[in-house]
């Protein structure tokens, strides 16, 4: 068991005791020592009606700091346990994207009891951010950030961050608007080490990287990768700054991203919810999809075997080495697959480099096929030297190393090409991953081998 994971079972361990002995007091005083990130992590764990009784012990600031790293399962409970005095007072203490993310998971009736217990403003603010599409920069994005007018002296900003400041997601770096519009950024090491009298606009940086509203979110987080930003200005059509992109929530979205890509390419459906909060009909559904389809397309591999019928009946010895190709063929295709769908979505392959990237994984199809085949072929040559259908053991094993050699160079060109194809036809590269690739590549492989055998053992016919 790893470290973290040895720490997190002796803290729940530990509040456990706590609640079963009913020394409430000693487990208020063992979670303030705690990271809220923890905290969260054991109410995960324990029963449903000790859930609000930890809750009520936090300090008020860490509370809401904690609620925001629950589940949202977890959340709903708390929220329905509330007093609507308590859950106003959580409401107060979080971020607003925060709050926005929560209602997305929401019942319809636990919804309408957040809502209640909001003010008239943040209630607009909420609907504001939720009418934005799923996915995109407008819905990730916190309209809680610091700006400055353009006129205004260091010393004025300073002052407005005091002022305003504690209640916003970040004031590391602050925006500088006219007539709304986004004009420029500043940091606040800018802010600290310039002349109070100093006017904004003399040590703003006017060249600006932002998100549209309606960007995707994982064009955003590529972004703040690329410029290892702390946070992302969110500009509307007219370029008005109406939000920021902070880099915790990018990291949400690059979990759930590679979440998503996994699921796909492992051929079911992504979902959203963690494993054991997925109900077992919401697992099969996920999964029966792809399922369905990938066992009546391996129909085709049949349709190509039962054409071949009359060389694997004639030499049954010829069968047995069906599986080895196909899996052989599969594998390598996946590979390809995987680091060609890696590279598009890292963004160091482009469409327009598809012959680049043919090119490249047919040399590496090349060097790999020839080690397989030098190797598969002697060791059969050897173990079939005796057989008793009378296949010579040497052309046997001439056969098995040339139909290796022509499978994977397939299998890595299908592999390379079926994720760039997904990508210009705008569908996720990630469906085109092992199990499709392995369907196709199965019907090829057998009619590979079946045509190379065909030719090399013409008088066993």
């Amino acid at each position: 068991m790893e470290r973290n994971e040895l720490k997190e079972q002796e803290l729940l361990d530990q509040a456990l005791s706590f609640i079963e002995n009913k020394q409430y007091t000693l487990l208020k005083n063992y979670l303030a020592d705690q990271n809220p990130a923890d905290i969260a992590a054991i109410m995960e764990e324990v029963e449903d009606k000790d859930i609000p009784i930890i809750f009520r012990i936090l300090p008020k600031d860490e509370a809401a700091e904690t609620f925001s790293y629950m589940e949202s399962e977890t959340q709903r409970k708390l929220i329905v346990a509330f007093s609507d005095k308590e859950l106003r007072e959580v409401l107060d203490d979080l971020y607003l994207d925060d709050t926005v993310d929560m209602i997305e998971e929401m019942p319809a009736n636990v919804v309408a009891k957040i809502l209640r217990n909001t003010d008239i403003q943040t209630r607009k603010n909420i609907n504001e951010l939720l009418k934005y599409p799923d996915d995109s920069a407008g819905s990730l994005m916190t309209i809680e950030y610091v700006y400055f007018n353009r006129d205004m002296t260091i010393s004025e900003a300073l002052d407005r961050i005091r002022s305003v400041g504690v209640v916003k997601e970040t004031i590391y770096t602050c925006y500088v608007t006219q007539n709304r519009k986004l004009v420029g950024v500043v940091s606040v090491l800018q802010l600290l080490t310039a002349d109070p009298q100093t006017k904004i606009e003399e040590i703003m940086d006017s060249n600006v990287i932002y998100v549209h509203t309606d960007d995707d979110q994982e064009y955003v987080a590529k972004q703040i990768q690329k410029y290892d930003f702390l946070a992302l200005p969110v500009v509307d059509k007219e370029d008005r700054l109406v939000g920021i992109i902070t880099v915790d929530d990018v990291i949400d979205v690059i979990h759930e991203e590679l979440t998503e890509d996994v699921s796909k390419m492992a051929g079911i459906t992504p979902n959203e919810n963690s494993y054991f909060n997925t109900s077992v009909f919401q697992h099969a559904k996920s999964r029966i999809g792809w399922l369905l389809f990938l066992m009546l397309s391996a129909t085709l591999t049949g349709m190509v075997i039962n054409h071949y019928e009359h060389l694997l009946v004639t030499v049954p010895l010829l069968y047995s080495f069906v599986p080895m190709l196909t899996g052989t063929g599969g594998n390598s295709g996946s590979q390809a697959a995987t680091l060609i769908i890696r590279g598009l979505s890292m963004d160091e392959i482009q469409l327009k480099d598809i012959f680049k990237v043919m090119f490249k994984e047919f040399r590496i199809a090349l060097l790999v096929s020839s080690v397989l085949a030098v190797v598969n072929g002697a060791r059969i040559a050897i173990v079939y030297w005796n057989n008793d259908q009378g296949v010579n053991s040497i052309l046997l094993g001439l056969a098995i190393a040339i139909s290796i050699v022509f499978v994977i160079v397939l299998a890595k060109t299908v592999g390379c090409v079926l994720p760039m194809i997904a990508k210009k036809i705008h569908l996720d590269p990630a469906i085109m991953a092992a199990p499709l690739i392995s369907t196709i590549v199965d019907a090829c492989a057998v009619l590979i081998y079946c045509n190379v055998c065909i030719i090399m053992f013409d008088n066993l016919l």
